[in-house]
């Protein structure tokens, strides 16, 4: 298993490149002043609205809202994982992807256990011809209408009856029943020894986006237990990651434009032996943004099949707040509830792929979902009820990226309050300003309020140089509020780097929670020429620090009046109050 890319190699990679270069192999770009611009290829428009700066090696598009460095270009444009973007870029311009050696004992342990894996699941698909219980397994398979090739497909195999055929066959020696127990396919016996820890089930492989063994499910096929068991989440596997049924998906010859989420290995599999093959299963888990982020770029459109039932409408919802940060223009999600007592293994069996496939086509598409809800949460049509309607719907608007998209919701939404989207929005967004008389943007569509802190993220990202002459920056250091320490680290490596663009400076957050909200402020449009937008950096960091000398003051304005201040907090008390404090900088 590779190593982790080191970061440094990632930074001289991109500025071993030109993002308009990048770019242009795959979409024809027109010079417009210091910019290139272009019909987004992420979505469908008639008038150019992608832009790709070369000063930042920074890509953004107005319409709906992708940007992103050229990596992420490749990544989106190309649906690639990032190392494989990194693997790309670098083979154009004759560079070899270097490894961190890191922790050694750490990958050789992955590698021991991704060879555990495939040597398992190769176990488990000889049993059907090997062990005299095949037939019966076989015969199961059939019986739910799976032929031969789509067990094949699917790499299926069968734990036979017994407590250690598995531990027998491939745990002969403590290292590799070590490894079995790591892999969750062995358990430990409380007075010493092992056991197989799926016995009698039908076994799914569960596959990375690579095509490799990382874990398994099992279905019971008799005796006591639970109906379904997957493998713990070891070292290669992680449920919040993994799909059921991706890879095969990909592998697939069709060209599909939709996926459909389902909630079982055998779901998955009856949809694909009706030739339905664009289905996917999460593992016991809630769909998590990095299951979405994975499928978007696959598809543009994601179907979230669900019972009908309490169950099924409560992950549905947690299935749309997980996808509304993702909605951007060009991105579709719909919700598909099935009738009482159906699942898409009976349904799609009774009525046929044409009848479900017009289900997935006719799924109620998000925006009507999200205001279904919230019509039903609110109860009612009075003044009061709307009221409650909007208040609900506020921080989920919040959550959606600035795109005609969003724009749509809140029109529906504007519809059913009976106000105007504008009025509405407002409503939505009404917070106390920060600094009335600063002159400057705000984000576009209200999705982020403008704060200090903010600005000036945004100002640094625009022009990353500006770090270098904005002076002493360690009076705001210990000023506790939302996205002062991030501030302070931007500051300090683009001081450490005077040459980095803001596709690189990105790019080192990438793997950090904080990425989203750093590219999103990215894009913040920003008035004034590069001189005027130095002044307001250095203004909003004396505003800052002026926050900070005056709650200094106040915490020893009250000690001194409970207990009394020592002399040398009596001196900074002094020295504090002849500074000016966040107002006074307004």
């Amino acid at each position: 298993m590779a190593g982790r890319i080191p970061q440094t190699f990632i930074e001289e990679l991109l500025s071993r490149v030109d993002i308009v270069d990048v770019i242009e192999r795959f979409v024809p770009l027109k010079r417009a002043g210091r910019e290139y611009v272009a019909c987004c290829p992420f979505h469908d428009e008639k008038t150019p609205s992608f832009t790709v700066s070369p000063a930042k090696q920074f890509y953004h598009c107005f319409g709906c809202g992708a940007h992103g460095s050229a990596l992420g270009f490749l990544m989106e444009y190309n649906r690639l994982e990032f190392p494989e973007a990194v693997e790309e870029l670098a083979s154009s311009v004759g560079l070899e992807v270097p490894r961190e050696k890191g922790d050694v004992r750490r990958e050789e342990k992955s590698r021991s256990l991704l060879e555990v894996l495939e040597e398992a699941a190769e176990f488990y698909r000889r049993q059907f011809r090997e062990h005299p219980d095949g037939p019966r397994a076989a015969a199961y398979l059939k019986g739910r209408g799976l032929s031969g090739e789509t067990a094949a497909r699917f790499a299926l195999g069968f734990a036979p009856p017994g407590w250690e055929n598995l531990a027998a066959s491939l745990g002969r020696d403590p290292g590799r029943r070590r490894l079995l127990l790591e892999a969750g396919l062995l358990k430990q016996k409380e007075g010493g020894g092992v056991y197989d820890r799926f016995r009698d089930r039908i076994i799914f492989p569960i596959r990375d986006p690579r095509g490799r063994v990382v874990g398994f499910g099992g279905r019971l096929l008799e005796g006591e237990g639970p109906k379904y068991l997957n493998t713990p989440e070891t070292a290669v596997f992680h449920k919040g990651r993994t799909l059921y049924g991706l890879h095969e998906m990909r592998q697939a010859r069709g060209k599909f434009g939709q996926v459909v989420v389902v909630e079982g290995y055998m779901d998955v599999i009856a949809l694909a032996q009706h030739g339905i093959g664009y289905a996917v299963a999460t593992l016991g888990t809630a769909t998590t943004a990095e299951h979405l982020e994975r499928l978007y770029r696959t598809v543009p459109r994601v179907v979230f099949c669900f019972d009908g039932d309490r169950a099924g409408r409560e992950a549905a919802w947690r299935a749309l707040e997980q996808a509304l940060p993702l909605m951007r223009d060009g991105r579709e999600a719909a919700f598909l509830f099935l009738p009482q007592g159906e699942d898409p293994d009976t349904l799609v069996r009774a009525e046929g792929a044409e009848a479900f496939e017009a289900r997935l086509e006719g799924a109620e598409p998000l925006s009507d979902y999200l205001v279904r809800h919230l019509l039903e949460e609110a109860g009612g049509d009075s003044v009061d009820s709307r009221a409650r309607l909007a208040a609900l719907a506020a921080p989920l608007l919040r959550r959606m990226p600035t795109s005609i998209y969003r724009r749509l919701t809140l029109e529906q939404l504007a519809r059913r309050v009976g106000l105007p989207p504008d009025e509405l929005e407002r409503g939505m967004d009404a917070r106390p300003a920060t600094s009335p008389g600063r002159r400057g943007p705000r984000p576009r569509g209200g999705v982020q309020r403008r704060t200090p802190v903010r600005l000036a993220i945004a100002l640094l990202l625009d022009n990353p140089a500006l770090a270098a002459e904005v002076g002493e920056i360690e009076e705001i250091r210990g000023l506790e509020m939302p996205g002062v320490e991030l501030l302070l680290e931007l500051l300090e490596t683009a001081r450490e780097r005077p040459d980095i663009t803001t596709g690189s400076l990105l790019e080192r957050w990438r793997d950090r929670p904080e990425y989203p909200h750093l590219s999103r402020l990215a894009t913040m449009e920003l008035a004034g020429s590069e001189a005027e937008r130095l002044r307001e950096l250095q203004e909003t960091l004396l505003h800052l620090a002026g926050l900070r000398h005056e709650r200094r003051w106040r915490e020893l304005q009250e000690k001194l009046t409970r207990e009394g201040l020592s002399d040398e907090e009596m001196e900074e008390w002094r020295r504090l109050l002849r500074k000016p404090t966040g107002e006074d900088l307004v």
